[in-house]
């Protein structure tokens, strides 16, 4: 099994002005990831504006991310869906293309455990593949206590890794770390906002967005180096950035798209409707930091 751990990007999906899937700027973007120092990538997650992918661009960004990177890091595909048969298809095809792991949240809204435990047992047993179990509460509607992700961790061979992005995460990756017994690797996310202190409490790494992922690269690199006051001065130091960047309800991947359109990334930051616009002072508030922070 592809070990997972460092810094795994959410990936991006980039679309041309009007809306088209953009393939070429997949590739400058694998490149521009890897650049950065990333560990792997994670594509065709919430910020990757899965939801609004056609069943046929899907396929199409998959097997362009994983030819793209050509085998150089994982890469961790995702399979979320509102229905069993439909992630169980997602994961077949992601391991068909070549993918390492495949991220899976519950499906949305579905307040019974006992389904939800059945969901990841069906998709986790029908890929040979690690299965990265996504607790995202706040799209999907579904709240996974930490007892039974442990269940899921525990009981369910293939669900080997936990992304975990309930806030406060701190005290879930706390309890999830106790009480497994067998090997689990954790990951952070939301933006990277508490990357330091997460990685403080036992997590492997994180999977996120943020536009400028050479940070959370440096910030992970100098805290497993052993050097846990750089890694926190260096993280500091950027996180007025990592905050601003964050703020779902401005603009979320579009703000991120808008950072990697300056940099040339990619050739549009266009996002999909329905994607907040990013106003023209949000955008000059948004370079003053980029400066403020030296990148």
């Amino acid at each position: 099994m592809t070990s997972l751990r460092g810094v795994l990007p959410i990936t991006l999906t980039p679309f041309t002005d009007d809306g088209a899937v953009d393939e070429g700027s997949i590739d400058t973007l694998v490149e521009d990831y890897l650049g950065a120092g990333a560990h792997g990538l994670t594509i065709l997650g919430i910020m990757g504006e899965a939801a609004k992918l056609l069943d046929e661009e899907r396929e199409r960004v998959l097997r362009r991310y994983v030819g793209a990177t050509a085998g150089r890091v994982p890469v961790v595909a995702g399979v979320s869906a509102r229905a069993t048969h439909m992630a169980l298809d997602y994961a077949r095809r992601a391991e068909d293309a070549g993918a390492a792991a495949v991220m899976l949240a519950p499906p949305e809204n579905t307040k019974n455990l006992d389904l939800v435990f059945e969901h990841f047992r069906r998709v986790a047993e029908a890929v040979s593949v690690p299965v990265v179990v996504q607790d995202e509460p706040v799209n999907t509607g579904v709240t996974m206590p930490a007892p039974f992700l442990v269940r899921l961790l525990e009981e369910i061979e293939g669900c080997r890794y936990l992304k975990l992005e309930e806030t406060p995460t701190l005290p879930k990756i706390t309890a999830v770390r106790k009480a497994v017994t067998s090997p689990v690797g954790i990951f952070g996310g939301l933006g990277g906002v508490y990357l330091y202190e997460e990685l403080l409490r036992g997590a492997d790494g994180i999977m996120t967005g943020f536009g400028f992922p050479q940070v959370l690269v440096g910030t992970y690199e100098k805290f497993v180096a052993g050097d846990r006051a750089e890694a926190q001065q260096y993280f500091f130091r950027h996180l007025p950035l990592i905050r601003y960047e964050a703020q779902l309800g401005v603009g979320g991947v579009t703000i991120r798209k808008q950072v990697f359109a300056r940099r040339g990334a990619i050739s549009s930051p266009h996002a999909r409707f329905p994607a907040p616009p990013v106003d023209d002072v949000t955008l000059a508030e948004l370079d003053d930091l980029i400066a403020a922070v030296g990148l």
